[in-house]
Parts: C-alpha cells; structure tokens; sequence
C-alpha cells in the first residue's frame, strides 16, 4: 500500500505525539529567523505536532524582539517566548522551557545554527523504532561529523569526549553534544538528579540516564560551526567541564 504525503501528515497529526523544541538563547539575532523558518519548514514537511519555546537570557543584541516578530509571523501557537531576565546557565534554560512545554517529547538544540532541524525525522524514526527514552545526535559514530572548526577547537572537543569515555564509559559515543530528543517524563526526572551547569549538564544527562537504566538511540548527525556571533566556549567552560567530569567520576 502506497500513501502520499497528505495521507502520512493526517496519520501523523493523528498519533497524539507532540514534540516541543527548547530554543536557549543569548546574542542570536541573526541566527533565530533561520533556525526557527528551518524547523517549521521541517515539521510542516514531516506531517509531526510541534510548538517551539524560545527561551532568552537577557540578550542586549535584541534577540528577544526578533523572537516577538516571529511569533506574529507563525503564531503563538507555534512560537512561544518564556524570557529570562538575565543569563542563567544552560540546564537552568531546559528545565525553564520544559516547565512550559505541552509536548509529550523534548527536542534540545542550539539555535546558532549548528544542529541542522533535517535531522529531527530521523531522530524520530529512531525514537518509535526502537522505542528509545533519548535519542542523542552524534559527531562520532557512523557518518557524522564536524565542519567549520579549527584544529584546536576540534582537538578539546574530541579530547573532552575522550576522557569521558575512559573515566565514565556511558555506553553512548557523544556526551557532549546537545541535541537530542528525549520523553519529557524522562527529561524530567533526569533534571532532578542533575547537579551540573553549563556544558557539563549534556555529559551528567547522558550518564545518569544509564543509571536509571533509560534507553539510548544514535543518530549521526553534521555538526556545522555557526555562521553569525560568537561562540559561548571559552576558558572558563573548559575549566567548569573539567571539574564537573571529576565530579562526576567520584560520584558514579
């Protein structure tokens, strides 16, 4: 039996899923038009039930005002603001977005453009194949990969995963990256286990969803550099990830 597109949209719409997609923000005036037109292009596409929470730190560039100027042009339906008045750490961003989120599932991703949304189907085939809690997108197993970085930055990066692998061994390939769908039951009740901020919250979701003996699907996915702005890593972040992987391992 052949369906077309319509057919499989109707029978999709009808499955009852929705997936809400947490948009952390801060200084991405010129990315946010892109990635949000790329994700309702996406889920139009697919036929899948979506709502889009754009959650912004206090940007000063004005993020927030083109985030205003989007919801006219897609609905408030589908675009929803939930600002913050200042930056406040990435975990803290998730657990303020998913406390909004109408979705049976959360889809986590940068919104500088790095996480492209042609992904997001297949996140969501692997997810109702093997009926998965996470599906996490991954730089380094199959045919994924990183473009656009420069031989240091892809150096702490595949460093960083490294050493995780070595002192954790989390059973997944990418720890810390940052897209992935989760059920939102299981996203919530890994936020309450997780003490870590920042960059290491990725790591800690990961390793304490093999604790809760939660089920974890790969999808290879092509990590591109951002295009406008600057990236949040610096210093600092590398020194926070490397003590919070200590944590980590004396704690696990």
């Amino acid at each position: 039996m052949v369906w077309s597109r319509d057919e499989k949209t109707v029978t999709r719409k009808k499955s009852g899923d929705k997936y809400s997609v947490l948009l952390p923000t801060y200084n991405e005036r010129e990315n946010l038009p892109l990635i949000v037109w790329l994700l309702v292009r996406c889920f139009r596409d697919s036929g899948y039930n979506y709502e889009i929470i754009v959650i912004d730190d206090g940007s000063p560039d004005g993020t927030l005002e083109v985030a205003q100027q989007l919801q006219k042009i897609y609905g408030s339906d589908k675009i929803l603001l939930r600002p913050r008045a200042q930056k406040l750490g990435l975990g803290t961003a998730y657990v303020h977005g998913m406390q909004h989120a109408t979705g049976n599932f959360i889809i986590i991703m940068d919104a500088d453009l790095s996480h492209h949304p042609k992904f997001i189907p297949e996140f969501i085939r692997k997810q109702k194949e093997g009926s998965y809690d996470i599906v996490s997108g991954t730089r380094y197993s199959g045919n994924g990969g990183v473009y656009g970085w420069d031989l240091k930055r892809k150096l702490i990066s595949r460093g960083a995963n490294f050493i995780t692998q070595v002192l954790l061994r989390p059973g997944a390939s990418d720890l810390t990256g940052s897209f992935r769908l989760y059920r939102k039951d299981v996203l919530q009740k890994l936020v309450e286990r997780c003490v870590s901020k920042g960059y290491v919250f990725q790591m800690e979701m990961i390793v304490r969803a093999r604790q809760l003996n939660f089920t974890i699907g790969e999808v290879p996915i092509s990590f591109v550099d951002r295009v406008y702005g600057e990236s949040k890593l610096g210093g600092n972040e590398i020194v926070s990830f490397l003590k919070g992987l200590l944590t980590l391992f004396a704690t696990t």
